[in-house]
């Protein structure tokens, strides 16, 4: 996707969101395992994207590496240990309620699933929780 925008095969709009503040979430996956196995975490890449979405986005601190798991992985989101989990994801729910964001973008199947599950507990329930590659769909210009 990212050579695609670079090479202009897709065409974004930066206005569709002009009036929300967001915040993207780092996947253990995508940053600190993928990094521990591949030597590359993922931390720049869809922040990249995000920043040709939307020009209204802030970091989450603490970033990158240092980012709180949402809870939700390895397995977590279907254990039926819903309580602990819930529990889990209070300091993701800070980090995120702290950046003042409407919207949370996130890469992570697992990590959307959990975010939009637990909310609510936080007192968080209008919090739009919103895919990467959903982010980049809806500011797609056609033709």
């Amino acid at each position: 996707m990212t050579n695609y925008i670079q090479e202009g095969r897709i065409r974004l709009d930066k206005t569709r969101f002009q009036d929300v503040l967001a915040t993207y979430h780092d996947p253990c996956n995508y940053g600190r395992k993928a990094e521990r196995i591949f030597g590359h975490g993922y931390y720049d890449e869809p922040r990249w994207i995000l920043s040709q979405c939307m020009e209204n986005w802030v970091d989450v601190y603490p970033t990158r590496d240092r980012q709180y798991c949402c809870g939700g992985g390895g397995g977590a989101l279907t254990t039926g240990y819903t309580a602990e989990r819930v529990f889990y994801g209070r300091k993701k729910m800070e980090q995120i309620r702290a950046t003042g964001a409407s919207m949370v973008v996130v890469p992570c199947h697992s990590c959307h699933g959990q975010l939009n599950a637990i909310k609510a507990e936080y007192g968080m329930a209008d919090l739009t929780v919103k895919y990467l590659w959903e982010l980049v769909a809806d500011c797609l210009v056609m033709g």
